[in-house]
This record gives C-alpha cells, structure tokens and sequence, in this order.
C-alpha cells in the first residue's frame, strides 16, 4: 500500500509506471475498461476529437484544449473532468523525448454517479443553475493513489475483474466529493435542466447521421424548444444544429484519414445528402476543403 507521501511524490510513482507501460510515444487502451494511458515524445499541432465523460490526469506536461467554446488549459498533477459527450480540439505542449508529455484518462459511468448520489444524499445538489461541462482542478493525494492503484492492477491481470470495479467507484467517489463534483452532479442527476441536456446529446452522439427535428428531441427531454435551444446553448456553447454539425464533420474526417474513403463516401455515410453542402461546412470548419484538407493532413 502507498504510504502518506505527498501529491508531488505519487505523481513521481504515477510517473514511473506510466514510462514502464509507454516505452516510446503511443496511446495505449488498457486490459481495464475505460482506462487509456498516454505518450507524447513532441508538441502537437491541433488535433480533433470527442470527449465522453471522463477524468483526465496529467502526470508530466501541458496540454491545452477547446471543448465546445469552453477553454480548458492544464498540466501536471491537474486532472481535467467532463461532464458531458463534447466536440474538442486540443494540442499538447511542454512535450520532448526527454521529458514527454504523459497522461492517463478513465471514461466516467452515470450509472456509478447515480448511485453514489443515492446512497450519498449530501452529496447531491438541489441547485438548477447552468453548468459547466469541464471542469479542473489540481489532483487530490486520495485521487492519484487510487490512480496508482488501477494502474497496479495492470501487473496482475487475473486481479482486474475483482479490485478494477472497486477502485473506479473511489475514483468517482474521490471526484463527486470534491471541487469537481458539481459539473459531474448537475449531468448524471435526474430531474434538472442539465441532465435533460446530456440526455440530448447522449441522444444526438448516437444519431447525428439523420435529420434533426428540434421540436421532437426537445420533446424527448421534456422541454419546450425554445427553452431546450437556450439550455443546450448554455451548457455546449453550440446550438444542437452546429453540435450536430460537429460530430459529422469529425467524424468524415475521421473516415478520410483513417479508413481511406473519399470525401463523397464519407459524407453519406456521416448524413449528409448534398455534397456541396458538405464541401461548404467542411470547409468552413477545417478551413480547407476536404480533398486538400485531408492530404495536407497526411503529408
């Protein structure tokens, strides 16, 4: 067991065997569901991508980032959460082969929130007020030893079915009762505005590729539309059109990049029925069309 040694010392730890497990620059999706561990050798450019709900860790580096419109800048020993599924951007900095950039991240369950919430009830607010999606701070000592503990788990394989469910429940527990509890509260408890939100666009990640009926999923969520339009907003910094418009688009590139479709292919399959529209909004989100975006990409 860790003995009381400090923050800075358990990230030292966390630091070790993160080098052990990432020998060279890589992202590795470990035996241990939800847990993915991270390697940077150089600065990136900006990169795309879209956040589940999830804890990330720095344990050496920078990295600066852009979910939805809110900016979310962090680095060692500060763990970042979010709240809710989000578009992003983000690019990593203060990263070398000496001195890479590291990190590790755990996908977050609403259903292990809801509980805790239930059988923790001073942990649940009664607040209705707009919340942020993201939300850091600096890592607590309970957090980065249960951290070290999951990582653990990785030596003794036969161990992960038993002690991985337990020490992530901690890690949500360790996240609920402290300064980010609020963001993960307001979006995994039932009966407010916010997590109407985030059952929207649980609903809209997994159904961006048909035509958006605004009155019909505002509907859904017990909203009235204008009031849905104006809650989303608040919380996404995108009206649903554009988070929408987000997660095909990501997706395309996605499908050019790294499965070789061409650019007609991939806007079908994302639910797009026009292919100048589609060039038009790639463009204007990328800022270049998608032939000469995606090839200026590879090279």
């Amino acid at each position: 067991m860790i003995e009381a040694i400090g923050v800075e010392k358990r990230n030292a730890v966390l630091k070790e065997k993160l080098l052990k497990w990432l020998p060279k620059q890589s992202r590795l999706e470990t035996q241990i569901f939800g847990l993915a561990l991270s390697r940077f050798d150089q600065e990136t450019s900006a990169e795309k991508c879209f956040y589940h709900p999830i804890v990330a860790l720095i344990v050496q580096g920078f990295k600066r980032s852009m979910i939805g419109n809110h900016d979310a800048d962090y680095g060692e020993r500060h763990s970042m959460v979010v709240g809710v599924d989000m578009p992003g951007i983000f690019h990593i900095t203060h990263a070398s082969q000496q001195n890479p950039f590291l990190s590790l991240s755990v996908r977050l369950d609403r259903r292990i929130i809801s509980q805790l919430a239930t059988e923790m009830p001073s942990i649940v607010t009664s607040d209705n007020k707009p919340a942020n999606p993201v939300a850091i701070s600096e890592a607590s000592e309970e957090l980065l030893e249960a951290f070290i503990r999951l990582v653990d788990l990785l030596d003794t394989p036969s161990r992960i079915p038993v002690f991985a469910p337990m020490i992530l429940r901690e890690i949500h527990f360790h996240l609920l009762s402290g300064s980010q509890g609020d963001c993960l509260r307001l979006f995994s408890t039932g009966g407010t505005q916010t997590s109407q939100i985030a059952q929207a666009i649980t609903w809209l990640r997994e159904n961006y590729t048909g035509r958006l009926h605004m009155e019909e999923l505002a509907r859904q969520v017990n909203m009235a539309p204008s009031t849905f339009n104006r809650h989303f907003k608040q919380v996404t910094s995108l009206s649903p059109l554009q988070f929408q418009k987000r997660l095909r688009l990501y997706e395309a590139e996605r499908l050019m990049l790294l499965e070789g479709k061409d650019a007609g292919t991939a806007a079908v399959m994302v639910g797009y029925e026009s292919g100048s529209q589609f060039n038009r909004e790639y463009k204007r989100q990328f800022g270049a069309p998608p032939h000469r975006d995606v090839a200026q990409k590879r090279s």
